[in-house]
């Protein structure tokens, strides 16, 4: 028997914050992420032929595009346009696509030819290819990204109905076998299990840019990105969270949806993106910095803590019995959450790799605070 009057200060506190932190981190999973793994992917059997616009925004991008474009204009589609917009690239972007338009007669390029510095980020380029855009449906991706079938439209616009306007879809990166690629691909599926989960729970906030669709109504009634435009990130997620509700959002997993892209190749890049993508968190509403701010702060104390208990000998056998639960529920729903979205191959490094994922992303989180970022070329 455990006489807890024993115990000091010091561990009578880390032992309850590291319970604390475990039923919270339990709660997310059990309340939150589990409406994820009961969800159930459609497939096509409610097709529209609604016309789309594909919006792609691209600064120096000539090899990406002469790469990635052909799938965008393979797609299984009967009504679709193009809409590239070519932002004072100094490269061949410009050749590339008049080379495309030769033969791809539903593409339409938009010339930004001087590169205006007061607007940072993709705001400002997609703004005027969205307001250039023919047609209600948009469906947003990036130069650098490759559908994963031809039915990526067809998928992805088929969740549209008389309430619906903003689809949310997933945008994973390329498998490879360096350490840094699964760090990212499971950077990348942990926050997708985070928005697509909380958006299943109505109440979602944020989605891709690499893979997104919403209404052009929408956009011109929310006054595109003007509340935002002076941070250079934001174009997905508070766009997202200032044009979403209960009733209007909807996800997309079906795998022939997903829209793939190659990973940051070194660690520097790759934490200057996820910078540059963290400072948004400032803007968002108190309801979400409270809600995900939770969640990651108390995933990184359950580790700090459990790792108290054991250097100091406090209750281990208690402690490790209840992060032993903590991992198997994780582990059981993280195992049905890859294996929805693809990503498999990363249940072995879940069960490790989570813990250097958490203190990557809270070293990242602290520095972009104190960093001022650039914008997204």
């Amino acid at each position: 028997m455990i006489d807890l009057n024993q115990l000091s200060f010091f561990s009578t506190g880390i032992a309850c914050l590291f319970a604390l932190t475990v039923l919270i981190q339990l709660g997310y999973y059990l309340i939150v992420f589990l409406k994820f793994i009961k969800f159930n992917p459609r497939g096509l059997d409610s097709e529209t032929d609604e016309p789309v616009s594909v919006i792609i925004a691209a600064h120096n991008e000539d090899f990406n595009l002469e790469k990635n474009l052909p799938y965008i204009f393979a797609q299984d589609y009967p009504n679709f346009e193009v809409v590239v917009i070519n932002h004072a690239s100094t490269d061949n972007t410009s050749h590339v696509l008049s080379d495309f338009s030769r033969i791809n007669k539903n593409l339409k390029i938009v010339n930004i030819d001087e590169d205006l510095n007061f607007f940072k980020g993709k705001k400002f380029p997609l703004s005027i290819g969205i307001k250039s855009a023919s047609h209600e449906i948009l469906l947003l991706t990036d130069a650098d990204c490759k559908p994963k079938s031809n039915q990526w439209i067809k998928q992805m616009v088929s969740n549209y109905d008389a309430t619906t306007e903003i689809i949310l879809g997933y945008g994973p990166y390329n498998e490879g076998d360096s350490f840094l690629n699964k760090i990212i691909r499971y950077d990348t599926f942990m926050v997708a299990l985070q928005y697509f989960s909380f958006a299943i729970s109505k109440f979602p906030y944020m989605g891709v840019g690499r893979n997104l669709s919403y209404r052009k109504s929408l956009f011109l009634k929310n006054k595109g990105f003007t509340s935002h435009y002076g941070i250079s990130s934001g174009d997905d997620d508070l766009f997202i969270m200032q044009a979403s509700n209960k009733v209007n959002t909807k996800i997309e997993i079906n795998t022939s949806s997903f829209m793939y892209s190659e990973p940051k190749p070194t660690f520097k890049s790759w934490i200057i993106q996820k910078q540059r993508h963290l400072s948004t968190g400032g803007a968002y509403p108190l309801l979400f910095k409270i809600l995900l701010g939770v969640y990651s702060i108390s995933h990184l104390f359950l580790y700090i803590t459990f790792i108290l208990l054991m250097a100091n000998n406090i209750l281990i056998l208690p402690s490790i019995i209840l992060f032993a639960i903590y991992l198997i529920i994780r582990f059981i729903i993280q195992k049905n959450a890859l294996s929805k979205l693809g990503e498999d191959h990363l249940l072995l490094f879940s069960l490790f790799g989570d813990i250097i994922h958490i203190v990557l992303l809270s070293a990242i989180s602290f520095k972009s605070l104190i960093k001022k970022q650039g914008d997204w070329k």
